[in-house]
């Protein structure tokens, strides 16, 4: 059991059937009145946010969400398949549970898949990734104003900004959070 005095950023809990996960939280102390916890849930099932109020004392119970690696196979229509490296089964997951930063992820490299309860809600790829430009403009001499940018495509689709002076075929950096260019690799 959690009480909502001890929420904090990550916690799980569930309420009226939902897993929720605390995104932000503030507890309030107000002049006239009892505390409470302002705070900001995401259930983790449907991805919907909803900000609500609770009393400190309010006690819920928590939710171990199981996160475990596994190894990104191959994709076919709408399913994408991992593998578990300790069994080697297959586990197809549909795309509608992916994250927009999946975009990123290319064959053999190892997510965190998210579940509860045996449901999968959800898939984390790697931080950060290298990736070859497969595509972009060549840089010229005289572009060279302050963090100049240029559009490139990587290896796996996903198109990013990257700097001038890089050229298709190189491997970069990318911090899959932002879709940021980092480095060279």
């Amino acid at each position: 059991m959690v009480s909502a005095g001890d929420f904090r950023n990550g916690v799980t809990f569930e309420e009226d059937g939902n897993v929720l996960q605390v995104v932000e939280f503030q507890h309030v102390k107000p002049g006239k009145g009892a505390a409470f916890v302002r705070t900001k849930t995401k259930n983790v099932l449907t991805g919907s946010v909803v900000e609500k109020s609770y009393n400190p004392t309010a006690k819920f119970p928590t939710a171990f969400i199981e996160r475990k690696d596994m190894e990104y196979s191959y994709s076919d229509g709408d399913l994408y398949y991992f593998m578990d490296p300790e069994s080697y089964e297959l586990v197809p997951i549909n795309g509608a549970d992916l994250s927009d930063n999946f975009k990123f992820v290319k064959d053999g490299m190892v997510c965190k898949i998210l579940s509860y309860k045996g449901k999968v809600f959800g898939v984390e790829p790697p931080t950060f990734v290298e990736l070859e430009i497969t595509q972009t403009d060549p840089g010229f001499a005289g572009n060279t104003a302050t963090n100049a940018t240029k559009p490139a495509t990587v290896e796996t689709g996903a198109e990013i900004k990257v700097p001038l002076f890089i050229n298709e075929g190189e491997k970069v950096q990318i911090d899959t959070r932002t879709g940021e260019y980092l480095g060279r690799a």
